[in-house]
């Protein structure tokens, strides 16, 4: 690992962690983009490198600079370093920039293109609010906002260019293997677990531990441990354990990098993901799902839930269709999962279907990497 000290890199990204992994997550796979396929100079400012080397086990919390995969990370401290703003910013979901950093924006000629990266959603009216402008109250700046979207209204969502390639080559039997588990049998259900916290999660559990069929639950390490570890008369675990009882196996896996983890997505039959960046990396898995989303007050968070499934239905019949709102909405309320479960069991091979066509149609929206480029371009221009 090398270090630069580039006082001007083309493009700053600024990341306030909030949610663990999710909003580091999605910094981090577009500033990799951004070096990898557009051939761009980023600085990625992280405020918490803690949480991103969990994600990115090259990064070493103690560097303040440090070079990683071609891209350039910095500590995010205060206060916050003289440094020269790149011809592009990048404000991941609407994080406050340092006071000082946002001056020398407005001193810089040209001006950079300011671009606010929203959270995903699936609600109508992200369309109309996707690249408008809003200029500072008091700096002749202005920023635009960009959002992650389903459609060609949107930017998009963020996939790698090898990402059909990497699945092409991919072994199920030699991702099994390297766990050192069999290939699944004829009628067990695979599935990983990426959830936060949830008494949902101890109902599921034993309801799969009484299935008539086998259920080899993988779960990485995480926020979900401590809602397992009662189901087996325990008090903790950790990565590497395996756990039997009935019906029920549970494989605590290590946290993993990004790429290994799009392998355990396509590996299982059924994917629990969270937040949005596992969220996006199971759609194009396009493999049965469930969506943990991030509670919000007054529980905004289950409007942007039943946007999504309101565009996510009409593919299914409605037997089907019915089974995954249910059920989703009973994971996200914290209850009723049982009563929910065994129709939404019926169902996967129908989720399976329609996470294909759901996947090739997310693809007609462009992807999010690109989309920005080309607008920062115009906006360059």
């Amino acid at each position: 690992m090398t270090l630069s000290h580039s006082p001007a890199p083309c493009w700053d990204i600024f990341c306030a962690v909030v949610d663990n992994f999710g909003d580091v997550g999605v910094c981090w796979r577009l500033a990799r983009q951004l070096a990898a396929e557009h051939g761009i100079a980023v600085r990625l400012w992280i405020d918490d490198l803690k949480s991103a080397c969990r994600l990115v086990p090259s990064v070493l919390p103690g560097l303040d600079v440090q070079q990683v995969e071609g891209v350039e990370i910095r500590h995010w401290t205060a206060p916050f370093p003289d440094v020269e703003p790149g011809a592009v910013v990048v404000a991941a979901f609407a994080c406050g920039l340092p006071d000082g950093f946002v001056d020398a924006m407005a001193r810089r000629d040209p001006k950079p293109v300011w671009i606010n990266l929203e959270y995903l959603s699936a609600e109508d009216w992200v369309a109309g609010c996707h690249r408008l402008p809003s200029p500072h109250p008091r700096l002749p700046l202005r920023q635009h906002f960009f959002f992650p979207g389903l459609d060609r209204q949107t930017g998009g969502l963020l996939r790698e260019a090898d990402y059909d390639a990497r699945r092409a080559r991919f072994s199920p039997a030699d991702f099994w293997r390297g766990l050192d588990l069999l290939p699944p049998a004829p009628d067990e259900l695979r599935v990983s677990l990426f959830c936060y916290e949830t008494p949902a999660l101890g109902e599921l559990l034993e309801l799969w531990r009484q299935g008539p069929t086998p259920v080899t639950c993988l779960v990485p390490e995480g926020r979900a441990l401590p809602c397992v570890a009662p189901i087996f008369g325990l008090t903790d675990l950790r990565a590497g354990d395996r756990l039997v009882r009935d019906a029920l196996t549970v494989q605590i896996l290590p946290f993993v990098a990004q790429p290994r983890y799009d392998e355990l997505l396509w590996a299982c039959d059924l994917n629990f993901v969270r937040g949005e960046d596992s969220f996006v990396r199971a759609q194009w898995a396009a493999h049965p799902f469930v969506w943990h989303i991030y509670v919000q007050d007054e529980d905004a968070h289950l409007e942007k839930l039943d946007a999504f499934l309101a565009r996510f239905r009409p593919g299914l019949e409605p037997a089907a269709a019915e089974a995954v709102t249910a059920f989703w909405q009973a994971w996200n309320r914290g209850q009723g999962v049982a009563g929910a479960w065994l129709a939404f069991r019926q169902a996967l091979p129908a989720l399976a279907a329609q996470g294909k066509a759901w996947s090739s149609g997310l693809r007609e929206a462009g992807e999010l990497a690109q989309n920005l480029v080309q607008f920062c371009k115009d906006k360059i221009e």
